[in-house]
């Protein structure tokens, strides 16, 4: 069992920035890729960012590259999404996951390969 628990979320200004944070805590922390999902009132969770279990390869779709970054850091069983030039769109509440994964790769963007989730942290942007 892996347990994560996210921080960070809050309210900011469009173009402003946030830091998410997640802590895991359980299991090898480095035997999980791990991601980031979002998701809106009425809407289907979406995928954010991935990253592998070293932290050497990342994954974002286009709605967000060039825009957030995702790291962890595997001494603190941490994982991070910085977000930047945050638009009115991207608020919803944020999810971290993890997925295990026998190799160093960032895996499958889909909900279902990730087998635990954190509570959530809503993330609120004003235009």
């Amino acid at each position: 069992q892996v347990q994560l628990v996210e921080s960070g979320g809050g309210l900011v200004q469009a173009g402003g920035s946030l830091r998410l944070s997640c802590a895991a805590s359980g299991r090898t922390f480095t035997n999980y890729a791990m991601g980031w999902f979002r998701q809106a009132p009425g809407k289907e969770r979406e995928f954010v960012a991935a990253i592998s279990r070293s932290g050497g390869s990342t994954d974002y779709p286009d709605s967000v590259k060039g825009r957030f970054t995702i790291s962890r850091d595997n001494a603190k069983n941490t994982v991070y999404l910085q977000m930047n030039s945050l638009k009115p769109e991207d608020a919803a509440v944020y999810y971290c996951a993890a997925s295990f994964r026998m190799d160093d790769k960032y895996g499958s963007r889909s909900v279902r390969s990730f087998g635990y989730w954190g509570q959530g942290t809503q993330v609120t942007v004003s235009s």
